[in-house]
């Protein structure tokens, strides 16, 4: 039970981190490296999203 409760957490910060990492993106006033910085994503990570939010 605490594993599936821990997953579930996980993935809820997760989508947290997806979700605020769209906003700076949609405002375009950080760079990616800030945002990977402030979401705790990698670059490439910030990036990937940034193609698919914009594609």
């Amino acid at each position: 039970m605490c594993k599936a409760m821990e997953d579930m957490r996980n993935e809820t910060i997760k989508e947290t981190s997806v979700a605020s990492a769209k906003r700076m993106l949609k405002d375009g006033f950080l760079s990616l490296e800030k945002i990977a910085e402030y979401t705790g994503f990698s670059f490439e990570e910030v990036r990937e999203l940034s193609r698919k939010e914009f594609a």
